[in-house]
């Protein structure tokens, strides 16, 4: 047994080096005071200066490191099948590949933990702001739907549209607009400052991104926003102000909606302006539907034409991915979630409403 451990010790070593610092990480993450040092003096600087480093490449580093990652798998796994066949010792090889492989998923996960699990424990969006959701009284949320639905309105004409009245704007103009998205926030929200704001990142394999029902994704390893190209353009602008709010160290779904409402309605760009009201009103709507459908469907019918055209296109280019790969997403992601300590899970993006009514009522 000793001459077991003895040789393979560099792999054990390893494994007991990240149990510590996973069994450390879980044990302190119940201190909020230290996970907000570790998270503004440690995670936020380093995610900011990846994404500044990365800012030099025009595509998605991400993307790259998940395309290198299945590469990685599919090779790791033909090196080891080969080297379990041709070995004398088929269950040392085996060992130690196992060993191997369970040590790069404990560094990842811990490098994870330490650059983005640290967010859900240090003080976030509203301990910072005083802004709490509160329940939600029925006449405030009749209330805050219908100026939303009003704001959004006013605002459907300020965006191009196609020959089937549909939002038809500029994706790439979206994204070469967001570095200047929050400065009219800073005044209101101090904590929300960054220096620099890198242009958020393109996805080549946008339509694997619809298919799991994602629309943007910010990816702490490189410190990029990266943002879904294919699904429709109404509630692109307002995305990419939500992947923003993350880059911020705010890990709250619910929270990163309500900034991207709030700043994108804030933007003087049109564009920005017309996808936060309306990202705003979905999720209203939604609340005041199950609350009160006779109320949702008067504001419903008195939307203009375009704005009742995006809600249909949108709806339409949604229900193509239903199915058992969003749905398996969609669980992966809740649990994720609900794992670091976020109760609501996916729920956190109906949530916003609970802060949207807060704020404007």
């Amino acid at each position: 047994m000793k001459t077991f451990l003895r040789y393979f010790k560099k792999l054990h070593i390893w494994l007991l080096v990240n149990v510590l610092a996973l069994g450390a990480f879980f044990v302190l993450r119940t201190r909020r005071a230290v996970m907000t040092a570790l998270a503004e003096g440690f995670s936020m600087p380093l995610e900011r200066a990846l994404g500044r480093l990365n800012a030099h490449v025009s595509v998605s580093v991400a993307e790259l490191c998940y395309a290198a990652a299945i590469i990685a798998a599919v090779v790791f796994l033909i090196c080891s099948l080969i080297a379990l066949c041709r070995a004398e010792y088929k269950r040392e090889v085996f060992y130690r590949h196992v060993m191997l492989l369970v040590n790069v998923l404990l560094s990842l996960y811990l490098a994870f933990c330490l650059l983005w699990g640290v967010n859900f424990y240090a003080d976030d969006f509203c301990d910072k702001s005083g802004i709490y959701p509160a329940p939600v009284a029925h006449d405030d949320l009749v209330a805050v739907t219908r100026y939303f639905a009003q704001q959004v309105s006013l605002h459907a004409d300020g965006v191009p549209r196609d020959a089937n009245g549909v939002c038809a704007v500029s994706r790439r103009a979206v994204l070469d607009a967001a570095p200047s998205l929050y400065e009219d926030m800073y005044g209101e929200f101090p904590f929300l400052y960054m220096e620099t704001d890198p242009l958020p990142k393109p996805v080549y394999f946008s339509r694997v991104m619809s298919a799991m029902n994602v629309t943007g994704l910010y990816f702490p390893f490189t410190g990029e926003s990266n943002l879904n190209m294919d699904f429709p353009t109404a509630t692109f602008a307002a995305t990419v102000a939500h992947e923003l709010a993350h880059r911020r160290g705010i890990a709250s779904e619910q929270q990163c909606n309500f900034l991207a409402v709030l700043a994108s309605t804030r933007s003087e760009d049109p564009v920005y302006q017309y996808s936060g009201w309306l990202m705003g009103y979905v999720h209203l709507a939604n609340a005041l539907y199950t609350a009160d459908p006779e109320a949702w469907y008067e504001l419903r019918a008195g939307l203009p034409a375009g704005v009742d055209a995006d809600l249909r296109f949108e709806n339409a280019y949604w229900a193509q991915w239903k199915g058992t790969v969003s749905e398996a997403s969609g669980k992966a992601y809740d649990t994720m979630l609900k794992s670091y300590g976020d109760k609501l899970g996916m729920q956190s993006y109906g949530a916003v409403v609970d802060l949207l009514v807060a704020y404007y009522r």
